[in-house]
């Protein structure tokens, strides 16, 4: 099992992989087409943490579990198992996620909440698990936080879809991703609707972050003077510090994004914020520091 943990304040983060690895970026197949190996290599402070020595980046897919003194909330849910899925690495996954997840000590039931940071293929697919054919809620006690402005965009997306649709909807499977990983936690009454500023529980709070999709948020986690905040899709890997400009091929609005990622980098750079990437590998955690006018990412002391 393959877990890494930060202490804000009296609140525990968790890292809890569902897969991981490492490979080569840069192309127009890839959804960060600028990130060449060779590009890579020269941002020196990306190796040997986020990209190794051959300019290969360093990627994770994980749900952070977040642990109060008296809540527990899992925020984004990975891809999950047994789903049909268009892109061959996510398709028909079998994973150990939830008996991982049962080892670390919790168990479905025990679950409080579960916080989507936007709707997409890779951050809902735990939101359920096949039971006797039928896709039922994975956590049947949780209240299930999803920004209102997400929901409604990716309603009307998957309403308005062609059935032979073979665009990048399609491609990210929305179809099939609202009908078996959304769909049936709102026929379940689980769903609650929130703004994207919302307060979720005490020392747990959104901060919009549009861009990546209409209603995207990021997660701020505070207690005791401490504070960390989980990322979601606003970058999905650390040369997006350096690189701000670089946006994700299934970004809604690469300017967006972009302007998006410039903002926060000029509020939390330089400051105690422990930032956690939802989909960087290696140590996952650091802090964004300002250097010779450009941005870096630090990971924390060992």
């Amino acid at each position: 099992m393959d877990c890494l943990s930060w202490n804000i304040g009296d609140i525990k983060i968790t890292r809890l992989v569902e897969s991981a690895g490492t490979g080569p970026m840069g192309g127009p197949d890839s959804f960060l087409a600028e990130a060449y190996p060779d590009v890579l290599k020269q941002i020196d402070w990306l190796i040997p943490d986020f990209v190794t020595e051959e300019g290969h980046a360093r990627f994770s897919l994980h749900a952070l579990l977040v642990q109060t003194p008296n809540y527990r909330l899992i925020v984004d849910t990975c891809v999950g198992n047994d789903k049909d899925r268009v892109m061959p690495y996510f398709n028909r996954l079998s994973t150990s996620f939830l008996q991982d997840l049962e080892a670390f000590g919790w168990s479905r039931d025990s679950v409080d909440g579960v916080l989507c940071t936007h709707l997409h293929v890779d951050h809902v697919g735990w939101n359920t698990m096949l039971v006797d054919g039928q896709w039922v809620p994975t956590f049947p006690k949780a209240q299930y936080f999803m920004a209102r402005s997400e929901y409604v965009y990716w309603e009307r997306e998957v309403a308005g879809m062609a059935p032979d649709d073979v665009g990048v909807r399609a491609i990210m499977d929305t179809r099939a991703t609202f009908t078996d990983s959304v769909q049936p936690v709102i026929d379940a009454g689980l769903e609650v609707l929130v703004d994207c500023d919302a307060q979720i529980v005490p020392g747990i709070r959104l901060i919009p972050t549009p861009g990546h999709s209409p209603g995207h948020v990021s997660v701020v986690v505070e207690s005791l003077g401490e504070r960390a905040i989980i990322t979601g899709d606003m970058m999905h890997h650390p040369c997006q510090v350096a690189r701000p400009e670089w946006a994700a091929a299934f970004d809604s609005d690469s300017q967006e994004s972009t302007a998006t990622r410039r903002a926060f980098f000029r509020e939390y750079a330089d400051t105690p914020t422990l930032v956690i990437g939802t989909h960087f590998g290696g140590p996952t955690a650091g802090y964004l520091k300002q250097v010779g006018g450009e941005y870096q990412f630090r990971a924390p002391a060992p």
